[in-house]
């Protein structure tokens, strides 16, 4: 049972691209790549851990393959020069496309170094995690980190196709599955502020409620179900708002705090699932303290949350001047005021600015409490 999302932004006459979504689909990549890119050779950008798995479906032909080392503290700009400098002595030019074969740090990076090299080449998602299968390998957002914030250095820039395989997810650990759960929740809270949801069969929160033993059993169906409906709700939303001047900011539920943490623990102690997972619980209390939400909606929010159990680690007891600090310093601050995505009622949220401090305050002593 395979399926297709076709993004296609009207504002953007260059931009329209499948994502397939299937299991074995890495068996037909050449003709993938052949059907719907078409490039003279391919930059192959991976990671040891994938190339391991994966070497046997990266023998493309024309094509040269560069692995990095794993892990976020990577997604920085020394990596992105040794991406560059690589493709560079390997000859690839602008007929030529770079391949992204990998989770979302492999598929951020190589974005964004397609983005840059000779001014912008073709290239190519292939996700092999569910979180980049679901949310980081649709919409074209690339970047890199730098020592003061998450994608701080980044760019708008689409790909050409993406190819979401669900049989990579046999291969990843339990940690790395449930952070891509933390990605496929996220949307379930934001999926009534997205409109054109034709694609959509079930309403995710029920679904997510009704599938949890299928889901962690990697049941094929299920599985295709759960990424195809994430892909069409971003999808509605990109091509409504490709680079963030409103709606796609709905997107960032749970991001504001979750990338505190990751930027104040050195991206090394968390997955970025494990903090959204915490962004999520601080943007369900805060809304539910400013009087967005009722008592029933935040326990019935938290207790999905709960019950895929995503996290045990407890929340760092952070210097309260550091969280502003870093908040102060998120893409999505405007005009030095602290925005957030909060939540309302049935399963949709409101992008609100000004938040007062003594607010972000109360709700972190009450999830460290």
């Amino acid at each position: 049972m395979n399926e297709t999302v076709n993004v296609k932004i009207t504002s953007n006459e260059n931009i329209n691209y499948p994502i397939f979504i299937g299991d074995n689909l890495l068996s037909d990549i050449e003709y993938y790549l052949k059907t719907y890119v078409n490039a003279d050779k391919y930059f192959i950008v991976t990671n040891k851990t994938i190339y391991k798995i994966y070497k046997k479906y990266l023998n493309i032909k024309n094509s040269k393959v560069l692995v990095l080392n794993d892990g976020e503290k990577y997604k920085n700009l020394d990596t992105y020069n040794k991406i560059i400098n690589s493709a560079a002595k390997c000859n690839i030019n602008r007929t030529d496309a770079f391949i992204a074969f990998g989770g979302g740090v492999i598929g951020d990076m190589t974005g964004f170094c397609a983005s840059t090299y000779m001014r912008g080449i073709k290239f190519v998602q292939i996700p092999t995690t569910l979180l980049s299968q679901v949310d980081s390998s649709i919409g074209g957002k690339v970047g890199v980190n730098t020592n003061m914030g998450k994608n701080l250095i980044g760019n708008f820039y689409q790909p050409k196709l993406v190819l979401a395989d669900i049989s990579t997810l046999n291969t990843l650990d339990l940690r790395n599955l449930k952070t891509g759960l933390a990605e496929v929740i996220k949307y379930a809270f934001i999926q009534n502020s997205i409109n054109n949801q034709q694609n959509i069969n079930n309403l995710l929160f029920n679904y997510l409620q009704e599938n949890k033993k299928h889901i962690y059993d990697l049941d094929k169906t299920t599985l295709i179900n759960v990424v195809k409906n994430c892909c069409c709700l971003k999808r509605d939303v990109v091509i409504q708002d490709e680079k963030e001047k409103g709606l796609r900011a709905i997107l960032n539920f749970g991001h504001t705090f979750g990338h505190v943490i990751e930027n104040l623990t050195n991206y090394s102690k968390y997955t970025h699932g494990e903090a959204i997972v915490y962004g999520m619980k601080f943007a369900l209390n805060l809304s539910y303290n400013i009087g967005l939400i009722s008592q029933d909606y935040l326990n019935t929010s938290l207790n999905l949350i709960n019950d895929y159990n995503l996290i045990n680690k407890k929340l760092p007891k952070f210097k309260f001047s550091n969280i502003i600090n870093t908040m102060q310093i998120d893409k999505k601050v405007e005009h030095n005021k602290l925005r957030f995505v909060l939540n309302n009622e049935n399963f949709m949220v409101s992008i609100i600015n000004d938040i007062d401090i003594d607010d972000i305050k109360n709700i972190y002593n009450l999830m460290i409490s």
